[in-house]
């Protein structure tokens, strides 16, 4: 059996990730890419399936983890009465292959160790061919890939699998260097893992100490801010949602995803997370990425896409997986690209407009974009869709979405208004068609009756998504309507403290109900307080919230109160950028829409 999600730590090496569990175990690795094929698929499955562990032969040992302070490298400290190691694992940046650095040093007495490597490409599919070389090194090859293991320790074939035992003594470093490359072509080189150990070092220090301050929640914001940079494809610059698929939002449910693609929607988020911290260059690259991924025909804009853009993103089960504690079905790819999801044009006009706003340079390609898409919303933004949620049930009139097409037009008006050469001449039907939309958001997305807006015209059930009307500007968060719809959402979608997206078991989605509640609503739910000025009550959740993190500071995409554990796919990048986003608007004085200051003035947290 797997662990629980929240026992596990993220390496990478900003093209691929591993988790590696508390029990010293990799049990998730996709190589070369994030959305390759895992190497490694324990996580969704049993050893059998595929994991690398490295850890002592006494099952008593007592453990304990962190990251090296600012940087992606995992330190796992292993004690018992005979000794203690410590096992450093990383993933190296700039390498011209990829590669898990494992390193077993000595720091106290001897310790006896193990190490079982159990490679299984095709997602645990596909034995591969396995062959020790004549410099020791043992490589594994099935069709087009290819692993090589480089050890000083002898590890011997048995039952498919390759075992080996060892003592550390202090002051010894043991390393465990596992490389992969395609098959038809030469070895990839060894690697240095100590010298590899001190560049990877240096470069995570170098990259966090641009960061800007968040007030006494600057360690988490760190923390967050590497798990974005570890999750961004580097050559392309896309940000996958999480490294993982199928983990569940319910354990033993069917809400198993595969999130290894770069969705649209969060594109402003991120986009104002990594502005608000300072790191413009990654703001740029993923801005770029935006542009490249959308480019074409409006008609034809997706929700989501491949870390390069690519828009097939095909979903199927892999029925020989049984899921992540007995999770079923596991799902490889994502067929939500193929929804309509009318909000996504908002998303990317206001991910335009932002950036502007953060400083980035303008782009001809980008306002191109944004007039074909405006002339494609206007003819399209009153018809029913799939909303944020992705619902898998009929399509409505989802409220969230109506709000987007809003935003659309609001900020291509702004963006001409603060940035223009004079007026657009068609500036002004903009924003006839914004107020168009504004009131029939107002008219028919508003209960009298609940003195609450709604998920969806004439539905009566409430929504999280609702939260953005104030903090995307398209109502004050004094405004009445508001207020009633936040005291709405504290009464029917707070489940011990946290924010549930819906009502699973009321609304139709067409899947079974049961799910936890998701992470970035109840950051949502922070920076409402704080426009609000209830500046304790966004105090209180944003500790609550970040006291959720597992051990190392991860957060998944939802949070079970029930059983007192993280679910979904992990680490979440939406729950880390809502953590950012709402630590610089309690530290600093932000503006609605969403608005990213680089030296803004700061308040009391």
């Amino acid at each position: 059996m797997p662990s629980r999600i929240e026992d596990y730590a993220l390496i990478g090496d900003c093209h691929a990730a591993a988790l590696v569990g508390r029990d010293g175990s990799v049990d998730w690795l996709c190589w070369p890419r994030f959305d390759s094929d895992a190497c490694f698929a324990a996580l969704l499955g049993t050893s059998a399936h595929g994991r690398w562990q490295i850890a002592p032969r006494d099952a008593q040992a007592s453990v304990r983890r962190a990251y090296r302070k600012h940087t992606l490298i995992l330190e796992t400290h292993f004690e018992c009465r005979e000794g203690a190691v410590t096992l450093i694992d990383f993933m190296p940046i700039g390498r011209s292959h990829c590669c898990v650095v494992r390193l077993v040093v000595g720091e106290r007495g001897k310790l006896d160790m193990q190490a079982e490597l159990i490679l299984r490409f095709g997602y645990g599919a596909v034995v591969p061919w396995m062959e020790k070389l004549e410099d020791s090194a043992l490589r594994a090859i099935a069709g087009p890939d290819m692993a090589v293991l480089r050890t000083p320790i002898d590890l011997t074939g048995r039952d498919l699998r390759h075992e080996g035992q060892f003592t550390v003594a202090a002051g010894d470093q043991v390393p465990f260097v596992l490389s992969y490359g395609p098959s038809h072509l030469s070895l990839p080189p060894p690697v240095d893992a100590v010298a590899a150990l001190a560049e990877t070092e240096t470069f995570w220090t170098d990259w966090t100490g641009k960061s800007l301050p968040a007030g006494r929640w600057s360690e988490h914001v760190v923390r967050s801010l590497i798990t974005l940079k570890a999750l961004t494809y580097a050559p392309t610059g896309g940000i996958v949602a999480a490294p993982t698929a199928s983990l569940p939002e319910w354990i033993g449910g069917i809400r198993n995803w595969d999130y290894r693609f770069c969705w649209l929607r969060d594109a402003t988020f991120t986009l104002l997370a990594v502005m608000n911290a300072g790191h413009y260059q990654e703001a740029q690259d993923w801005r770029d990425w935006l542009v490249r991924a959308v480019a074409g025909s409006p008609q034809q804009a997706q929700i989501l896409y491949g870390i390069a853009g690519e828009r097939r993103t095909l979903e199927w089960e892999v029925p020989w997986l049984p899921g992540h504690e007995g999770s079923r079905p596991v799902r490889v790819g994502n067929k939500a690209s193929e929804q309509l999801q009318l909000d996504v044009y908002g998303e990317v006009l206001d991910a335009f407009y932002q950036a502007r706003r953060g400083g980035l340079a303008s782009s001809e390609s980008a306002a191109a974009v944004q007039i074909a898409f405006l002339d494609h919303l206007e003819k399209v933004w009153q018809e029913p869709d799939k909303s944020i949620w992705e619902v898998r049930g009929g399509p409505q009139q989802f409220t969230y979405s109506k709000v987007m097409a809003w935003v659309a037009f609001d900020r291509a008006v702004k963006n001409h208004e603060i940035f223009g050469r004079g007026d657009h001449p068609r500036a002004q039907h903009w924003r006839r068609v914004r107020d168009q939309v504004h009131d029939d958001v107002c008219r028919h997305a508003f209960d009298p009756q609940l003195g609450s807006f709604v998920q969806a015209y004439g539905s009566k059930e409430l929504d999280a998504s609702l939260l953005q009307i104030p903090i995307l500007g398209f109502l004050p968060a004094d405004d009445a309507r508001v207020r009633g719809t936040v005291v709405a959402i504290e009464r029917d979608l707070l489940v011990d403290g946290l924010v549930r997206r819906y009502r699973s078991e009321h609304v139709s989605d067409g899947l079974p109900a049961g799910e936890g509640a998701f992470l970035a609503c109840s950051f949502w739910l922070v920076d409402v307080y704080v426009l609000q000025g209830r500046w304790d009550e966004a105090r209180a959740m944003f500790d609550r919230l970040v006291g959720l993190c597992n051990d190392v500071g991860l957060l998944s995409e939802e949070y079970d109160p029930r059983r007192g554990r993280l679910v979904g796919n992990f680490p979440q990048a939406f729950s880390h950028v809502g953590l950012v986003n709402s630590a610089f608007h309690l530290t600093r004085t932000l503006v609605p829409e969403r608005r990213a200051q680089p030296e803004p003035a700061a308040v009391s947290a």
